[in-house]
């Protein structure tokens, strides 16, 4: 008899701190080494990365990294943060806009764009036990695109 692997799930909350986002990647490698997962950890940490970075940068508040495994082989990663504010990063426009060759910011949710095998973000609004806020997120798997 064939067994199943069951879905689970990470979450981890991170206050607004510089080292939250490398807390979070080591929190991430362990995750997939714990679930046999280690291929995925290049891609897996570049996206969560960027993901991180963008709430760290562009918040005030707390945020949240989450890991899901659905099925056995796809991962998502997604982040939460207090702003509702979609960046354009992630808007959803075809390309978006491109930061010009010399920019020193701007590349990494096209980064997340291209390297992901799907992405996504979802505006949270206030309701009961929510805090509102967006979570933006991003999935990888086995034979991915990377």
């Amino acid at each position: 008899m064939a067994t199943v692997s069951p879905s689970w799930a990470y979450t981890l909350q991170l206050p607004h701190d510089p080292r939250a986002p490398g807390i979070a990647r080591v929190t991430l490698r362990s995750v997939l080494a714990a679930h046999g997962l280690t291929e995925l950890t290049p891609t897996a940490e570049l996206l969560a990365s960027e993901l991180l970075t963008n709430a760290h940068l562009h918040t005030r508040g707390p945020y949240v990294l989450r890991l899901h495994a659905a099925e056995p082989d796809r991962l998502r990663i997604a982040v939460w943060d207090t702003d509702p504010t979609v960046p354009p990063g992630f808007s959803g426009e075809p390309g978006g806009t491109v930061p010009p060759d010399d920019a020193e910011h701007g590349r990494g949710l096209h980064l997340v764009r291209a390297c992901a095998d799907t992405w996504g973000v979802s505006v949270l609004r206030e309701l009961g036990a929510s805090k509102g806020g967006k979570l933006l997120w991003a999935e990888c798997q086995r034979g991915g695109l990377w």
